[in-house]
């Protein structure tokens, strides 16, 4: 049995939010001026030969506004956690004392905000990309309605409408996710 449009909508909707939790996620890991405990959550450590994220076997805190404090619940994860955040793409250098590992974070230069300000309208246009496959596929499954006689061509004409409303709201969405991590990084 065929989807009705009701359904098609709102298998749309769902999926165009998850869309937009995808470009906030990946936001996240972008590093800004300020200290955040989310910019070490993509890291993966290594507990007895499995990878596990870092918020697993310790416990991430902002120090002040650029240091992180990360303290592993176990000693030997010490020096797994330190060589985890070595070896990311974060470009950082962790400072360990004891069990208690420090990261100051590196006030970010023009060119890097500049650089970041590009990764974050990169995302922004993958997110959208990504939001008009999903109405493609939407208009799709009313066509296919419509050839099988379930709707009138006005049905599916007006579900048309209603999924074009539905995108163009939700690329505003992603504009306005981007603009707000973009004055994020911008800010001194």
């Amino acid at each position: 049995m065929a989807m009705t449009i009701p359904a098609i909508k709102a298998d749309a909707e769902t999926r165009m939010r998850k869309c937009i939790d995808v470009l906030k996620q990946e936001l996240m890991k972008l590093r800004t001026g300020r200290a955040s405990p989310q910019l070490l959550d993509h890291l993966r450590v290594d507990y007895y030969g499995s990878p596990v994220p870092i918020s697993q076997v310790a416990n991430v805190t902002v120090t002040d506004a650029r240091t992180l404090t990360v303290t592993p619940w176990e000693k030997p994860m010490v020096a797994a956690v330190e060589r985890a955040i070595m070896s990311s793409d974060l470009g950082l250098q962790p400072n360990t004392a004891g069990q208690v590992i420090r990261i100051a974070l590196p006030p970010l230069t023009e060119q890097r905000r500049k650089d970041l300000a590009k990764v974050v309208a990169h995302e922004g246009e993958n997110a959208k990309v990504a939001i008009r496959n999903v109405r493609r596929d939407a208009n799709h499954h009313c066509k296919e309605l419509l050839k099988a006689k379930v709707v009138t061509e006005d049905e599916d004409r007006r579900a048309e409408e209603d999924i074009q409303k539905l995108t163009d709201k939700m690329v505003k969405e992603i504009d306005v996710v981007a603009k707000h991590k973009e004055d994020e990084l911008m800010q001194l």
